[in-house]
């Protein structure tokens, strides 16, 4: 019975959403004024959270809360007999980038334990309120500062903290999730069209997220300009003083090294072999051979979330413009959370 209050929970949570995206400010009632001022505060605490940013992902949520989408993501497994305890330290790169996380641990059977990320601390909160309200109080979860009497755990961090959430959770079981970042690959008969969807799978969230894309590889005849031409719509983001920042700084190390980069003035393009690009940058390279491609993606498969790219070109990759657009069976690091909850 507690899951199918948690479910329909999901399903009043997603319409929740979508009214309050579609009133305007003067139509708010008290509940709306609550959630407005949560992101507008949001915003104030970490500026990479902008309003359009945060509204992007609650578009996204309230989406993918559909009784169809959940009922065929959750047939594939099977709820827990026996509740568990499970750790979340959630990662805060973009908006309710670790709510996924919760929604399994939850719907597996299991309580999760929320260790929230000092830069996405509001909105993960009050839409657990709003769901467990809405699920007649189906919904058990607890926040913590610091993990303790757990059964698992689940945590997102750098590579370096990565490294000592391995140690420290050793002797639990654990997923530990490091930096990933997406790539693209260019045919080079891509339409104006998909290269503007291209530009919202590099731009979206400023570039932080692990699902955008840091690195293009194009033919060795590609023109840039054309990348260039695509990325206008996105132009207004050297008006956010945190990226002006980051361009302005990686800029005048290019110049102080006198590397050799092509810059439409908020962002830059540069020829480099590395996966990760600095924010700001995309780094990019030619290839003559598919395989030459094929073989990076290879050697860098642990490092790369998505690959981005026509489908003919025969690469596990999604169109241009679903960066941004994950399904729910679609997992951080592609370890299936769900099946790790079946066994803990």
């Amino acid at each position: 019975m507690n899951i199918e209050n948690q479910v329909l929970g999901l399903i009043k949570l997603s319409a929740y959403i979508k009214e309050f995206l579609a009133k305007k400010s003067a139509d708010y009632n008290d509940h709306d004024t609550e959630f407005d001022l949560l992101l507008k505060r949001s915003e104030i605490e970490n500026p990479w959270f902008t309003l359009e940013n945060q509204k992007f992902a609650l578009v996204e949520w309230a989406g993918l809360l559909s009784q169809e989408s959940i009922n065929n993501w959750l047939r594939n497994y099977s709820v827990s007999k026996t509740s568990k305890r499970v750790g979340l330290i959630l990662a805060g790169n973009i908006p309710l980038v670790g709510f996924h996380d919760v929604i399994a641990v939850v719907l597996s059977g299991h309580v999760p334990l929320i260790k929230l990320s000092s830069k996405d601390k509001r909105m993960i909160p009050f839409l657990l309120k709003k769901w467990n309200e809405f699920s007649s109080r189906a919904v058990q979860f607890e926040f913590v500062e610091r993990l303790e009497n757990f059964d698992a755990v689940i945590a997102t961090g750098s590579n370096n903290t990565a490294r000592y959430l391995e140690y420290y959770f050793k002797n639990h079981l654990s997923i530990i999730r490091k930096n990933r970042t997406s790539v693209a690959v260019l045919k080079g008969d891509e339409t104006p069209e998909e290269l503007q969807l291209l530009a919202e799978d590099i731009f979206r969230y400023f570039g932080l997220g692990c699902r955008n894309v840091t690195r293009v590889f194009i033919p060795e005849d590609f023109i840039i300009d054309r990348l260039f031409e695509s990325f206008v719509g996105f132009q207004d983001i050297i008006n956010h003083n945190k990226y002006a920042n980051n361009y302005d700084y990686n800029r005048a190390v290019y110049l102080l090294n006198q590397d050799k980069f092509w810059d439409n003035n908020f962002v830059m393009m540069k020829e480099d072999d590395k996966l990760f690009s600095p924010l700001s940058v995309i780094n990019f390279s030619r290839y003559s051979s598919l395989d030459e491609v094929k073989s990076f993606i290879a050697e860098n498969e642990q490092d790369i979330q998505c690959i981005v790219a026509k489908s003919e070109l025969g690469l596990d990759s999604i169109p241009f413009g679903e960066a941004q657009h994950p399904a729910l069976d679609t997992y951080a690091d592609n370890v299936d959370t769900m099946k790790f909850l079946e066994v803990v």
